[in-house]
């Protein structure tokens, strides 16, 4: 077994910005004269904005206008996170240790590409660090659906068995079980006990574990 590609999900794993979005979803809604509350997202974290917003707003029966509401939560959004987003521990050495062993690398969000360059900016990490980036808006099914993760590995062009997904969120864990593709789990936005579908659990990526290093194949 070696892993030759890493596909990174980006909110809870390269960057913390999921309190970010939900309060500007809260705002957004708060426009419109709907209070909704932190924990009416919980069951949609990770799988895209679209569902993020759109389970919300079926909770409470409220219509939707997606591609208003969802722009205009995102402009809530890049004022929230403007100066305060930081990529999370562990972050930059283990990008770092991937490029210094030739393993090829993929951000595989369910977000919108405009909130994925806002984080990028904002944390500092250039995209040109990664050898591919796949958004939400490039794919039909969101996570918990595999597609995002095929399209990652098909980018990179390896097959799902020969990458890592690092996921923090159960949804994109589902997604890459489904794929094909290994999983390491960040406990930055659950709790352990719910992501044990994933074949490895730790805190960050500055607490990889010595088995998952090992497994990294160099290719230079």
């Amino acid at each position: 077994m070696e892993i030759k590609g890493i596909l990174f999900d980006m909110d809870g794993v390269l960057v913390d910005s999921e309190s970010f979005i939900c309060d500007a979803a809260i705002d957004m809604f708060a426009e419109h004269g709907l209070h909704v509350k932190a924990e009416d997202f919980l069951p949609f974290v990770g799988a895209g904005e679209n569902r993020y917003l759109g389970g919300v707003a079926e909770k409470y029966n409220f219509k939707l206008d997606l591609e208003k509401d969802k722009t205009r939560t995102y402009a809530i959004y890049a004022q929230k996170v403007a100066g305060k987003l930081h990529a999370l521990p562990g972050v930059n050495s283990f990008i770092a240790l991937c490029k210094s062993r030739g393993i090829k690398m993929a951000v595989a969000t369910s977000a919108d590409k405009v909130k994925m360059l806002i984080n990028l900016h904002e944390t500092g990490i250039s995209e040109q660090v990664f050898d591919a980036c796949v958004s939400g808006s490039e794919v039909e099914h969101k996570k918990p659906h595999p597609e995002i993760f095929l399209k990652a590995a098909q980018k990179l062009g390896l097959p799902p068995s020969e990458c890592l997904v690092v996921e923090d969120a159960v949804n994109g864990i589902k997604a890459a079980n489904a794929s094909g593709c290994l999983c390491l789990a960040l406990t930055s936005s659950f709790p352990a006990a719910q992501l044990h579908e994933a074949r490895w659990v730790c805190s960050n990526l500055s607490t990889v574990p010595d088995e998952v290093i090992n497994l990294l194949k160099i290719q230079l």
